[in-house]
């Protein structure tokens, strides 16, 4: 079922002031929304029926009916499984406080995640991932330690895949693709400048974009041919983009995954294959020496 309440909270900050108006108002009264008529709401949001029913279609949802059943569901489910209050990081916070805030944090953000998920998106871009020539990453900052652990994943399947530091080698290698290869950006914002330019270099060498970023319009997405979106629970000081990171690294989990599915008994052959012994330490092997 889809999340109406995480689709409106990652949408408000693009919305229309109409449209922010009825988001505002359905994540403040979400329980007296999902018993109103779209007239009512309407009427109490000084909007119009015709504007509620654009923005539930923006999110998703074929119109207001299907709208209010994924909130009723939802509201169900949040009764039935009530956390701890989310909460920010404070000075005054213990280890055992900052343990159970940033767990508590990761896991709601992979749940919301989730939500947000499009199984046929997620299908399509696993079968792009099959056929393509190469895959190129691409990423800066917290994302470009998500675009490596992608590429150490794909090795271990000698499946082509190229990622790298330099902004510049980013650039480049977006220019050199073609229309065989695969461009995955990794974004949170999606309004990264550098990845927008090699977003742009990859759409004229005519190959395909999966992009994962933040749920919502944003240049990236609106680049890319296919796009995952991911859910976050940041701090106001995004210090290290901690959760954004665990969200981005799960989709990879999964596409990597969803890849080693299509040819199942090869892929786990050439995982046995690259699998690296750990070596014994010194200090183990003069004990087995001695012995």
């Amino acid at each position: 079922m889809k999340s109406v309440l995480i689709r409106l909270r990652e949408y408000h900050n693009q919305a229309s002031t109409t449209e922010r108006t009825i988001t505002d108002y359905i994540l403040k009264h979400p329980k007296e929304t999902s018993e109103m008529t779209v007239y009512k709401l309407a009427d109490t949001t000084f909007s119009s029926p015709s504007s509620i029913v654009r923005l539930c279609k923006k999110n998703g949802f074929r119109g207001y009916k299907e709208f209010t059943k994924a909130l009723i569901y939802e509201l169900a489910i949040r009764k039935n499984s009530q956390s701890v209050e989310k909460k920010e990081i404070t000075r005054a916070d213990t280890i055992e406080e900052i343990v159970e805030k940033i767990t508590y944090k990761n896991i709601v953000s992979l749940e919301d995640t989730k939500s947000l998920l499009d199984y046929k998106v997620i299908e399509k871009c696993i079968d792009l991932l099959r056929v393509s020539r190469n895959i190129c990453l691409f990423g800066l900052g917290s994302s470009l330690l998500v675009a490596k652990d992608a590429h150490h994943k794909f090795v271990r399947l000698n499946k082509r895949s190229t990622v790298n530091d330099d902004w510049h080698i980013q650039l480049l290698t977006a220019k050199h693709m073609s229309p065989d290869d695969l461009g995955v950006i990794i974004s949170y914002s999606g309004e990264t400048v550098e990845m927008i330019e090699c977003a742009k270099a990859i759409k004229d060498s005519g190959a395909k974009i999966i992009s994962i970023t933040r749920y919502g319009s944003s240049p990236i997405a609106e680049l890319s041919d296919y796009t995952i979106f991911v859910a976050a629970n940041e701090a106001i000081v995004r210090s290290g983009a901690m959760s954004s990171r665990i969200s981005q690294l799960n989709i990879i989990d999964i596409l990597y995954t969803g890849y080693v599915n299509t040819q199942f008994e090869k892929s786990l052959e050439k995982i046995s294959k690259t699998h690296i012994q750990k070596l014994e330490s010194s200090a183990e092997n003069a004990f087995d020496a001695d012995e």
